[in-house]
């Protein structure tokens, strides 16, 4: 099994990378929270890997961080996700953002990621609401509040991806009393910037 894979970073995509290693190319999968976070083409990269392998293919699934890995990891083992929907979900929405919505059983924010419906947010939170305390987000993280959450809905119809606009929301929020419209202007005027 590889688990770790350093190399150099020979082309990289939204969805994909290739990474050459003692002089073979091998082709990783990853999240769209993963490509910022990716070299300059030409550049050395390390990645934690998870291989996972079937009767008819071998895919390799990348992670800059550990802890990422693991989260896929557990989202693999809940019935019904497999590594390709797992890695949908860690590019819908950020780690922290998840890990909070399962563990405060915020079923209605999960079935806003591509791919997840009703049924299966209900069983991430079954399966792995008490699994996950080794990633340590905070309880008071957990939900954001209507107001944040109706900005939040409205920048993703907008086009914007949903972890950028969760952080911006985040860093702009100083109140609880704001207002859609004041709470709107500030998250979009952290987006552009």
């Amino acid at each position: 099994m590889i688990a770790h894979l350093r190399g150099k970073l020979i082309s990289k995509h939204p969805n994909q990378a290739v990474v050459e290693a003692a002089g073979v190319g091998y082709e990783v999968n990853i999240s769209i929270p993963t490509f910022p976070g990716l070299p300059a083409t030409g550049s050395e990269v390390a990645l934690f890997i998870h291989t996972h392998v079937r009767e008819d293919a071998l895919s390799l699934f990348g992670f800059l961080r550990v802890e990422d890995k693991q989260l896929f990891e557990r989202l693999i083992s809940v019935s019904g996700i497999g590594p390709k929907l797992a890695i949908t979900i860690l590019s819908g929405m950020e780690t922290n953002a998840m890990v909070a919505s399962i563990k405060g059983n915020n079923v209605a924010s999960l079935t806003r990621i591509p791919g997840i419906g009703k049924k299966t947010a209900e069983r991430m939170v079954l399966e792995l609401r008490d699994k996950l305390d080794a990633f340590g987000v905070p309880e008071a993280a957990a939900a954001a509040s209507p107001v944040e959450e109706d900005v939040i809905s409205a920048l993703v119809n907008l086009g914007y991806q949903r972890a950028l606009v969760e952080r911006a929301v985040g860093r702009v929020t100083k109140a609880t009393d704001e207002t859609f419209d004041t709470l709107f202007r500030k998250s979009l005027a952290a987006l552009a910037k």
